[in-house]
């Protein structure tokens, strides 16, 4: 199979119908092997019914519903494990991504080797004041953490190599930052395509001011792990020894302060409790590292790694 196209949804009933013709259609025109994989976050309208008609309609039609609503991360990221295509593309459900796009994204997958291709919807049709601006602002952060050079890391319109969407796990807000997670996970061949963004037709946006506090949070995390995962000692263990050494050059102070100077109340010192403090930080910062570090070295993922690494495979 050629292409697998993901679309997460969440009351979008009206779209449905016209977004799998258009779809439909573009596969038709050029000859694609396909499968469409939509997956019902919890919708509260008739979607998963339009999803059903359409799955019995054509076989190449696929639904995932979800009991409850879980987030646009979780609905990739089963969608994502389903998926079969040797490029998997991602978009919106609400017709503001054109399926017009998929045959250059494809292309520039298959001939031009790249991993991964996101969207750059550079003349957008969203509020100025709630979505543009503080997209803006994201986007500017995002780079600057990541290393990765995009204009718009959270466009819904993105296509993959099959082995990308394999090799990742997307959960909470992780979906605005799956570019850095291809990053860490091995894949540097990331570009960028400027894609049509369509004014909305159908419904209103399911997203609110939370996405941003939850996304940086998010990305905060994600760049953690990857540089420190799998080496946290390096994190913790130098803060904690950094804590430690600067407490005790103070508390060795006061006791020779106490030594030459009898008098002096080492006890009625703010400085002294704050010493403690630190090296009692210090120390409980060094052990978490350690422990980190027996965990990270103990863990399955690192044993399955070696594995493969010794019989010649690279995951």
């Amino acid at each position: 199979m050629e292409i697998s196209v993901v679309i997460p949804l969440k009351n979008e009933e009206e779209s449905l119908p016209e977004l799998c013709e258009w779809i439909v259609r573009v596969m038709r025109e050029n000859g694609f092997t396909y499968e469409i994989i939509m997956v019902d976050d919890g919708s509260t309208d008739l979607s998963w019914q339009v999803i059903e008609s359409l799955t019995s309609a054509n076989e190449n039609i696929k639904g995932i519903k979800f009991q409850r609503n879980y987030g646009k991360s979780a609905a990739l990221n089963e969608a994502f494990k389903a998926a079969q295509g040797n490029v998997v593309i991602t978009m919106d459900a609400d017709l503001q991504d054109s399926p017009d796009e998929i045959p250059s994204l494809y292309k520039m997958i298959v001939e031009d080797g790249f991993d991964l291709v996101s969207g750059w919807k550079k003349k957008r049709y969203d509020n100025v004041i709630t979505k543009n601006l503080p997209s803006k602002f994201y986007n500017s952060i995002t780079r600057r953490m990541s290393g990765i050079v995009l204009h718009d890391f959270n466009c819904g319109l993105k296509s993959y190599r099959k082995k990308v969407v394999k090799s990742i796990e997307v959960y909470g807000e992780m979906h605005r930052y799956i570019p850095v997670l291809a990053k860490w996970a091995g894949f540097r061949k990331i570009g960028e395509k400027v894609v049509e963004h369509r004014p909305r037709k159908y419904g209103v946006t399911k997203f609110g001011w939370e996405r941003f506090i939850n996304g940086f949070l998010d990305l905060t995390s994600i760049m953690f792990m990857g540089r420190f995962g799998k080496r946290p000692m390096q994190f913790f263990g130098l803060w904690g020894t950094i804590a430690f050494l600067i407490s005790f050059i103070f508390i060795l102070y006061l006791v020779i302060s106490k030594i030459l100077y009898p008098q002096y109340a080492l006890t009625n010192k703010p400085a002294f409790y704050l010493t403690m403090a630190g090296m009692i930080l210090g120390t409980q910062l060094f052990l978490a590292g350690f422990l980190g570090e027996m965990i990270s070295r103990n863990s399955a993922d690192r044993n399955s790694y070696l594995v493969e690494q010794r019989r010649g495979f690279t995951k």
